[in-house]
C-alpha cells in the first residue's frame, strides 16, 4: 500500500515538474496533482495496455517513438477527466509525457533500491 501511495506521489511530482517547465501544461494545485497522479496510475493500468496493443504496428513502424504519443494521450485523457489539469496540444502532451516518464523512472529506481535494502 505504501508503494502505491509513493507511485501516486511520484506521478504527481512528474506532473508538477511538467506544469512548471512546459508551456501549455497547467495544474491548479497540489490536490489536483495528487488526484491526477492517482488517475494517471489507473489510466496507465487499464487504458494504456489496450491502446498499446492496438497501436503496436505503428509503434513498430516508428521504432517505439509512437509510445510517446500514447503516453501523451494518457496524460491528455487524465486532463480531460480532471478540471484542474490542462494540456494545450499534442506537443505539450508529448513533452509532459517525457518529463513525467523521466521522473517516474527515477522514482522507480529509488523505490527498487529501497526494497532491495530491506531484504
Amino acid at each position: 500500500m505504501i508503494r502505491f501511495i509513493l507511485r501516486i506521489l511520484i506521478a504527481a511530482a512528474g506532473l508538477w515538474l511538467a506544469a512548471r517547465i512546459i508551456p501549455g501544461v497547467t495544474a491548479d494545485g497540489w490536490k489536483t496533482l495528487i488526484i491526477a497522479g492517482f488517475l494517471l496510475g489507473i489510466v496507465n493500468a487499464v487504458v494504456r495496455p489496450v491502446v498499446t496493443i492496438l497501436t503496436f504496428p505503428l509503434t513498430v513502424l516508428t521504432l517505439g517513438l509512437f509510445l510517446l504519443v500514447v503516453n501523451a494521450a494518457m496524460i491528455g485523457l487524465v486532463a480531460w477527466f480532471l478540471d484542474g489539469l490542462a494540456v494545450a496540444g499534442l506537443w505539450a502532451g508529448v513533452q509532459a509525457a517525457v518529463v513525467t516518464g523521466i521522473v517516474s523512472w527515477i522514482g522507480q529506481v529509488l523505490l527498487g533500491d529501497a526494497q532491495k535494502a530491506r531484504e
